[in-house]
């Protein structure tokens, strides 16, 4: 089996445009193989985290390990297959987990801040709003958010099943440009590289390529997810256009290596940039929750300046939708000139319709947005 050749500069082009960085760290990295959280490690690479921030990137970090560090602390050898033993060992691990981060992190002056999901509060429009906003927010305030399962309330029908599927929904959740997942292999090979000799490691791929998913092995005991829980995680965040990089965490210095483009473990490249494939899924909605009625210059704003949708130029409100949902953005003669994700509820859209948005906190009692619809959530026809 074979995959598509990429040009040899498809990293270093890629990787040059890099501003948002997702990383995410395994269980058997983190826990020395179940020998409970390598301080050691953990400090080389918030080096490292702080190195890459000191050039300007953004790094969320999704970390593995509460339930493996609770395995540990609890001594069990075996990890539990009970729900609420898994719960139990996540609770106890958990704090472990990111008091090491945060203690590790204020050594460079940095701060952290724990955040736990499940895949609910991302299935949730509401609630991925809200944690959106929230890493956008803790970003400004040049904050590393420490992302992880919710374990300790999640239930088998709400698991992720896997951090690497959680990283890439991150990913996508923060307009990342590159999602970095550090694991206990060099990359990904054409076959499971534990078993054969002869398996060949790939530099650069495409993650939509299905060939992928036959080469990829399962996982081994502590963590959830083996390689093809990484290639489906590659494949979910190409879908937002972020690519992915999957290295050996053992590698020294490797975050700093792969950020400056040196070929090391496996590139998965998108077909599209983040933005257009944004803009593709907008497009894909053939059905809308509402419409909003738009003023002549706020149509002008749209088509020709590519702006954002302010509530000044709406002049009416159709249809009932919540905050989250896409609704169309029409002229006065009904004809459709946008579509987006609409910040404000139906009812919200009606009272701040036509009014500058320095009063919409004034008329609302709040303000979370100043635009109804961002222009990076708008898909002009």
């Amino acid at each position: 089996m074979s995959t598509p050749n990429i040009a040899p500069d498809t990293r270093q082009q890629h990787i040059r445009k890099v501003r948002r960085v997702v990383v995410k760290i395994g269980s058997a990295l983190l826990t020395a193989d179940g020998r409970g959280l390598d301080h050691q490690a953990m400090a080389a690479w918030v080096g490292q985290m702080a190195a890459l921030r000191l050039l300007g990137l953004q790094i969320i970090l999704v970390s593995s390990g509460a339930v493996a560090e609770g395995m540990v602390r609890l001594g069990l050898s075996e990890r539990p297959a009970d729900v609420n033993a898994l719960q139990a060992c996540a609770a106890v691990g958990q704090m472990g987990l990111v008091e090491a981060w945060a203690a590790g992190f204020i050594g460079h002056d940095i701060k952290t801040a724990q955040v736990l999901l499940t895949h609910d509060d991302l299935k949730h429009r509401q609630r991925y709003l809200n944690a959106r906003q929230t890493l956008r927010t803790l970003a400004d305030w040049q904050v590393v958010p420490v992302i992880n399962e919710n374990d300790t309330v999640a239930t088998d029908e709400i698991r992720f099943g896997d951090n690497d599927t959680l990283a890439a929904l991150v990913a996508n959740l923060v307009d990342a440009d590159l999602l970095i997942i550090l694991t206990d292999q060099e990359g990904m090979f054409d076959r499971d590289p534990r078993s054969s000799s002869e398996a060949r490691l790939f530099s650069e791929v495409r993650a939509m390529d299905d060939a992928l998913l036959g080469m990829a092995g399962g996982g081994g005991s502590l963590g959830r997810g083996g390689m093809l829980t990484k290639v489906r995680a590659a494949r979910l965040a190409a879908q937002s256009g972020a690519a992915t990089l999957i290295a050996s965490g053992r590698q020294p210095e490797v975050l700093i290596r792969l950020m400056s483009g040196e070929t090391l473990g496996t590139l998965f490249m998108p077909d599209q940039e983040p933005l257009a494939a944004r803009k593709q899924w907008l497009a894909a909605h053939l059905q809308h929750a509402g419409q909003l009625v738009l003023d002549a210059g706020a149509v002008r704003a749209l088509q020709a300046q590519g702006r954002s949708l302010l509530p000044v130029g709406v002049r009416s409100v159709q249809g009932q939708f919540k905050a989250g949902e896409v609704v169309a953005c029409v002229d006065t003669s009904g004809q459709t000139i946008a579509v987006g994700l609409v910040n404000y509820s139906a009812d919200e859209a009606r009272k701040i319709a036509g009014i500058s948005s320095e009063k919409i906190a004034v008329i609302l009692g709040y303000q979370d947005h100043p635009e109804l619809i961002h222009r990076d959530n708008l898909f002009v026809v």
